[in-house]
């Protein structure tokens, strides 16, 4: 690891430690969109949606609706809905009750055709570092906002979403990429050390991009002494338990370079 990320990383580490960490200030976000019908559905069928490969299904009518039809050849996969009947209670008022769930086929936004969407106008800045994703295969592409999560990073469909324009997003989803590189395969879900590994990353990336500190540290601060807590440490201490994995990444994503093209 170059001098210069070393500085970096211990310039961070030292903030943490003493404490002496600018409040966190809110990321600008690209506007949600609240009137798609998935932003309706259940956890589960929002899973479903997100392994079946789209951010965005809907059923035959409803792509009809929004301008677009589905391309020949295209597959639905299906999600569970609620089956809802009315009946009467013992003082003959009516009321409605689960009669439990079937199947109902949705088709991904890739596989139909027709008038653009709102959200598919967002354009990501230029951001740094953005070459690297590409020489890794990784698709970009800007998302709408749902307030829940800023970005994510798709291993399996070679992906990453971002969600704001804010590099040190962009920076964490890299650093995943990187570290699931090291690592040849990361494990599945938000697991506290790998997050850590990501945000900690991301930190120095946005110092050596000349990001001003007091516009990047809280939030990472706090984010990483989200997921320290969940494994009862500090997030000084869990910072040194992978600083290691840190640099490894950072060497990986720089390549012996000292600053950020």
């Amino acid at each position: 690891m170059n001098a210069k990320v070393k500085q970096v990383l211990n310039a961070i580490l030292e903030k943490f430690k003493s404490g002496d960490i600018p409040e966190a200030i809110a990321f600008s976000m690209f506007p949600a969109v609240s009137d798609i019908p998935s932003a309706k559905w259940s956890f589960l069928n929002r899973t479903i949606m997100f392994l079946s490969g789209t951010g965005d299904a809907r059923g035959f009518k409803q792509w009809q609706q929004a301008g677009r039809q589905v391309k020949k050849g295209g597959k639905a996969f299906y999600i569970l809905v609620p089956c809802i009947y009315k009946k009467e209670d013992g003082d003959g008022e009516e009321k409605h009750v689960l009669g439990g769930f079937k199947p109902a086929p949705v088709f991904r936004l890739e596989d139909t055709k027709g008038d653009p969407l709102d959200y598919q106008l967002l354009e990501l800045p230029d951001l740094p570092l953005f070459d690297r994703a590409k020489e890794w295969g990784l698709s970009i592409k800007a998302i709408p906002g749902n307030y829940k999560y800023y970005g994510y990073y798709s291993s399996d469909r070679k992906e990453i979403g971002l969600a704001t324009k804010e590099e040190g997003v962009f920076f964490h989803e890299l650093a995943h990429c990187g570290h699931d590189k090291i690592k040849d395969g990361l494990k599945a879900g938000q697991d506290p050390l790998q997050e850590i590994v990501a945000e900690l990353s991301a930190q120095a990336l946005c110092k050596l991009a000349g990001k001003v500190p007091i516009n990047t540290l809280g939030n990472s601060y706090r984010y990483i002494e989200k997921y320290a807590e969940k494994i009862n440490l500090s997030a000084f201490t869990a910072c040194m338990k992978v600083l290691s994995e840190v640099e490894r990444v950072l060497g990986l994503i720089l390549k012996g370079g000292e600053t950020v093209k």
